[in-house]
């Protein structure tokens, strides 16, 4: 009887392994929604809706992004993290997502629990734009002004605990530079204002500011990454003047935390597929680094970036309002 027993569970266990392979090899059998936290216009949607685009020519099924701002992107998050886990609502978000829980007393869900990392897909590289019509033409050039001119600069952050957000404070303080930071609801109404001469400057992902800059709508002062961009060599790094200054911002996709592990490795692979194909060229065009790798690798920067943004705010006493 025992032995019976054994048995019929034993063909169970088997048939559930078989029946997840298969949802896994059929996924997605309809459309998946990618939801983005955040308003439509920024270096985040445009990524997102580029990956969103090859997944569907990859997949044969429609992959398209929802737009849902608010709450320093946690609105969005929280409804990817109540969403069924079956690979048909899925998350796309930057950085902040990891740092914006860091910086409220009590946020709606727990990053590390409520959510599995899939994949990390580019780096960013942070551009230090300013108002054209500010009378500085460099990074040191700024610090003197501000240092002449007290209370008069102000920058903006698309969403506190953002990487923005955290480059700038950094920036702050290793360069004693005073300035007073303005809270904005997303990328692209920070970009208005700064084009329209309402606020000072703008740190965010080179991509945001390039074709502004390119047009002469605004100024390009320096870069956050360790080393020069190929698509703007003739800006400076913030490390030229403040010796060891090196950001990035991030993007990257996740499930709810109970999205079954095939399906996970599976979008894992289209991702890297399509990293690896016609998106890689025009991400790093655009000034970004490519990400890609396996689950596990992206886990484990995931990590080791909370670690480093959490000193950062707490040595900063970021909070939000």
């Amino acid at each position: 009887m025992k032995r019976q027993q054994f048995l019929r569970t034993l063909i169970a266990t088997a048939l559930l392994g078989v029946s997840a392979s298969a949802m896994a090899q059929a996924w997605p059998t309809k459309s998946v929604k990618l939801i983005i936290p955040f308003p439509p216009g920024g270096t985040l949607d445009t990524v997102g809706r580029m990956l969103a685009q090859k997944l569907t020519e990859q997949t044969g099924q429609s992959f398209f992004v929802e737009n849902k701002p608010g709450g320093q992107g946690m609105i969005g998050g929280d409804a990817v993290a109540k969403a069924p886990a079956d690979g048909y609502t899925l998350l796309f978000n930057a950085s902040t997502f990891t740092t914006a829980p860091m910086t409220v007393k009590s946020a709606p869900y727990d990053v590390t629990r409520d959510f599995v990392p899939v994949a990390l897909v580019a780096k960013a590289p942070l551009s230090i734009a300013i108002n054209k019509n500010l009378p500085v033409q460099d990074l040191k050039g700024l610090i003197a002004y501000g240092k002449a001119n007290p209370g008069k600069l102000s920058f903006a952050i698309g969403s506190t605990g953002s990487a923005g957000h955290l480059s700038t404070e950094l920036l702050r303080r290793s360069g004693n530079l005073d300035l007073l930071i303005v809270p904005y609801k997303g990328t692209a109404p920070a970009f208005q204002d700064l084009i329209g001469g309402q606020i000072s400057g703008f740190v965010d992902p080179i991509l945001g500011s390039y074709n502004y800059y390119k047009s002469g709508m605004l100024k390009v002062i320096a870069v956050t990454s360790a080393s020069r961009v190929s698509t703007l060599p003739e800006v400076p790094t913030v490390g030229e003047t403040i010796p060891g200054y090196e950001f990035y911002s991030w993007y990257g996709v996740w499930g709810p935390a109970k999205l079954p592990a095939d399906i996970a490795q599976r979008l894992n692979a289209e991702v890297n597929k399509a990293l690896n194909g016609e998106m890689r060229e025009k991400l790093v065009q655009q000034g970004l680094l490519v990400g890609g790798g396996s689950m596990d690798d992206f886990a484990r920067f995931q990590r080791d970036d909370m670690a480093r943004s959490a000193k950062i705010i707490a040595e900063g006493g970021i909070r939000a309002e």
